[in-house]
């Protein structure tokens, strides 16, 4: 079964960094692209970036372009967002996801950026 466990979350104060991790499992991880989703309070989840199967390629949502980077490690079967200079807009649950995105989702790794 396909499953993603996202970590590295926390309460962070604005301009502060995280770097989040994402275990997936249960397909071939280097067959697919990955992607890193927000789901803001209140607000459906959206996408944020996109890597390409190795890795040599990526994509970015307005929201975070220069400010976040995505990476894999495909030995690992690992996905990563670094997240710098965060702002107060950017808490939510953060999910990782293969593309096209498969079922079940992950739990999400919590994300709060607060004075």
């Amino acid at each position: 079964q396909v499953q993603f466990v996202e970590s590295g979350g926390g309460s962070v104060q604005p301009g502060e960094s995280l770097r989040l991790s994402c275990a997936a499992s249960g397909f071939t991880f280097s067959d697919f692209a990955m992607r890193w989703y927000l789901q803001a309070p209140g607000k459906e989840r959206e996408w944020l970036a996109t890597i390409t199967r190795p890795g040599t390629s990526s994509a970015y949502a307005d929201s975070v372009k220069g400010r976040v980077t995505i990476s894999r490690d495909n030995d690992k079967n690992m996905v990563y967002l670094q997240m710098d200079n965060l702002r107060p807009e950017d808490t939510g649950v953060y999910y990782c996801n293969r593309c096209p995105p498969a079922k079940p989702w992950g739990q999400g790794a919590q994300v709060t950026v607060s004075t």
